[in-house]
């Protein structure tokens, strides 16, 4: 059993508006089985309880909806980040709904104090409201605000319930840390489906994205050398990709919020693959696999299974 990766699982779904991402890690199970492959064997796993039972409860916070279970999330995926590092072991984070990124990020940076991060977000969305933003109250369009330390609240939209507020600043302070990164250490690529108060951020912060256009007018290689290069002052990158980032139209719409004129999945695997050949990505994580919305059955998990296989094979040919 390889020692160096060790998965780091949460099933946690209640930060999206759909159902069935907690089923995610499972379809990619199958899609392994599948394709005979021991993936799953390869690695020790790390199972991080999930806050699910919420589901079945009464929205009390419309603004962020069932936040309470989030920061409680938060605070249990960023201990197994930090006993996974401590363990000197890379964290492969997969997870169902994009809100816990922000507890990954956390655990980073806690396990990091005196160290820069570096954040490559591979995603259809930007992940930058706040509860005073957020038109849907779904908190898995939050994670990069509470990293970021960021309300918003210029672009406030919406009055905040005292208990979300409570639970908001718990988890941007999260390990007494905040913010965790910085804009100028944030990159998107094939962000495509944002609203004025995220677009109104990113200009002020100056957040790049690297289009999907961009990219493949560009090149992918001189891309993610450009990235790296406005990276260069960070000591650890960290890489969430969110598998909405692909093209639902050529590839599948198992996922919670499918977006078309996305990556192909090789192009996907570029990406990931350069910016892991420069030694410096820390933590890599897989969201928002959800086979119950496929209707290829469980086409986006074999699509994503074999971008997890390489991405590990990768991660141990450079650790």
């Amino acid at each position: 059993m390889n020692k160096q990766i060790k998965l780091v699982e949460i099933k946690s779904e209640i930060g999206a508006g759909t159902r069935g991402a907690s089923m995610g890690i499972d379809a990619l199970r199958i899609a392994s089985l599948n394709q005979k492959s021991d993936f799953f064997n390869r690695y020790e796993e790390r199972e991080v309880e999930d806050q699910n039972h919420l589901l079945f409860e009464e929205i009390q916070t419309p603004s962020a909806i069932r936040i309470r279970g989030i920061n409680q999330v938060y605070k249990d995926l960023s201990k197994a980040i930090v006993e996974t590092l401590n363990e000197g072991c890379f964290p492969l984070v997969l997870a169902a709904d994009h809100a816990s990124a922000g507890g990954t990020i956390a655990g980073l940076k806690m396990h990091n104090p005196e160290k820069r991060i570096g954040v490559v977000w591979i995603d259809a969305h930007g992940d930058l409201h706040s509860p005073y933003t957020s038109p849907s109250g779904n908190v898995h369009g939050m994670p990069l605000a509470t990293a970021l330390n960021m309300d918003n609240k210029q672009a406030q939209v919406k009055e905040v319930e005292e208990e979300a507020i409570k639970h908001w600043e718990e988890m941007k302070n999260l390990g007494g840390i905040a913010p965790k990164i910085s804009p100028e250490d944030l990159i998107f690529f094939g962000v495509r489906d944002t609203e004025e108060p995220e677009n109104e951020l990113m200009r002020r912060l100056g957040i790049k994205n690297f289009s999907v256009a961009e990219c493949r007018e560009k090149g992918f290689e001189k891309v993610t050398q450009e990235a790296l290069e406005r990276l260069n002052n960070c000591d650890i990158i960290y890489i969430s990709f969110d598998v909405d980032s692909l093209d639902a139209e050529k590839v599948s719409h198992g996922t919670g919020t499918p977006v078309p004129n996305g990556f192909l999945p090789t192009e996907a695997q570029q990406i990931i693959s350069a910016l892991i050949d420069s030694k410096k990505v820390a933590c890599f994580e897989m969201v928002e696999v959800n086979p119950t919305l496929d209707e290829q059955q469980n086409k986006m998990a074999e699509t994503a299974f074999k971008i997890l296989d390489q991405t590990a094979k990768k991660i141990e040919q450079n650790f």
